[in-house]
């Protein structure tokens, strides 16, 4: 994985923000102007394949230009057992995907994200609240984008089956 040096300023296009999770795959979308992020999708994980047909789908029906996905790190930023499975995930969903997939730090989304929901039933808030953390991964990519000029988290891929990056 490498970070992304390209300095170009914001990127026009429409993005997928997923958190994947072991039971549960929270998806979100953005317009091409990065101005609104909002949920599309639960997406069951616990068929791996499946899940990863459903975002292809997804990411085919709107017509993203890339995938960014929350890496959870530990709060002092390292990666634990959690990270290192998402990076596997993220690894062989890359592998799929025709667009790039990132991954950008999803410290906290989770957590805001039950907080956001709770006044919400507990059997309704677990069908959304996946939801609610990919919009909040997919928003804050969309900042770091916005001031800083670079794409945000690390490149896993860039689309092209034939050359994907390793991490």
């Amino acid at each position: 994985m490498l970070p992304d040096v390209s300095g170009g300023g914001f990127r026009r296009g429409v993005r997928l923000g997923v958190d994947w999770g072991k039971a549960r795959v929270g998806v979100a979308a953005c317009d091409a102007d990065g101005l609104l992020a909002y949920p599309v999708e639960t997406v069951p994980s616990t068929d791996e394949s499946a899940a990863f047909a459903r975002l292809m789908e997804l990411a085919d029906e709107y017509g993203a230009m890339e995938v960014v996905m929350g890496l959870p790190l530990a709060l002092d930023g390292q990666a634990k057992l959690a990270a290192t499975d998402v990076t596997g995930v993220a690894e062989r969903l890359a592998m799929r995907l025709p667009v790039p997939l990132r991954l950008v730090d999803e410290r906290l989304t989770t957590a805001a994200a039950h907080r956001l929901l709770g006044r919400v039933d507990s059997r309704r808030r677990r069908g959304v609240v996946d939801q609610a953390a990919a919009t909040g991964i997919l928003e804050s990519a969309l900042e770091v984008e916005r001031n800083t000029g670079d794409a945000p988290g690390l490149l896993v891929a860039n689309g092209d089956r034939g050359t994907k990056e390793r991490l």
